[in-house]
């Protein structure tokens, strides 16, 4: 738990990289992602924060913020409340810094195998700490190509490679596919060139990239099509085409690019 703590503190530490300074006009400005500006990108990451930390801590409130979501009642973004919804950019960042503090200290209480009430299935403590770090690069993205900056390529990438990796089934359940049965071979080449590898190396289907581009592709921020992963054979071709590991109903509109 504390490495992959220390890496979404990491994760945040580039975050801040991208907006801690940007003025009110900047955080009200439209990002890459379509119907999204800095600061509802940013409410959007804290309130998923608020959220994880009311489970961790809280598990009887987390279950009434639990239904009023399942319900409709209430989007992720509305359930932190309308005080912090029109808080200005500069104070909606300190919000979300002590957020994520919070919610990293009370993940670092956990053991990694802990089992944990979340929006969708039930996740384990570690996963949980994963998809957060996962949700922060991808906005991270979004927010640093919006604004110009070159965001950083490091080995937290493998996390989130990781997670899609271990996902494959989800992205076919979350469509209302069925699984198909046989495995895909994934390779993939880390920023400091060495070679991460999943599945038998004997499958007959297969997906080679960067590590970079493959977390691009796997996080809907680039499509298949206009990426640099080669994925060779029908399952593979179709899981990169659907892959998508955080429990949301897919839109077209999840494409940033």
């Amino acid at each position: 738990m504390d490495q992959i703590c220390d890496d979404l503190e990491a994760e945040t530490e580039a975050l801040t990289a991208v907006v801690g300074y940007l003025n009110e006009e900047q955080w009200r400005s439209p990002t890459v992602a379509a119907g999204w500006d800095s600061h509802e990108t940013v409410l959007h990451l804290g309130a998923g924060d608020w959220l994880a930390h009311l489970t961790l801590t809280d598990p009887t409130s987390f279950a009434i913020a639990h239904g009023q979501l399942s319900s409709g009642e209430a989007s992720v973004n509305a359930s932190v409340g309308p005080e912090v919804r029109s808080l200005s950019g500069a104070d909606l960042w300190r919000w979300f810094l002590d957020m994520r503090t919070a919610m990293i200290n009370a993940l670092r209480r956990r053991d990694a195998r802990d089992r944990i009430a979340w929006v969708g299935p039930e996740i384990g403590a570690r996963s949980m700490a994963t998809g957060r770090l996962v949700e922060t690069w991808t906005h991270s993205h979004d927010l640093a190509d919006t604004f110009g900056v070159e965001y950083p390529q490091t080995d937290r990438l493998r996390n989130i490679a990781h997670l899609g990796v271990i996902t494959r089934d989800f992205s076919y359940v979350n469509r209302g596919l069925t699984p198909p049965v046989d495995p895909v071979r994934v390779e993939l080449t880390g920023p400091r060139g060495d070679i991460w590898a999943w599945g038998p190396e004997d499958a007959a289907d297969r997906v080679t990239a960067t590590a970079y581009e493959f977390c691009l592709v796997l996080t809907r921020r680039r499509p298949l099509s206009d990426s640099a992963v080669h994925a060779r054979g029908r399952l593979a071709i179709e899981w990169m085409e659907i892959a998508q590991p955080w429990f949301e109903p897919p839109r077209i509109s999840d494409m940033a690019y």
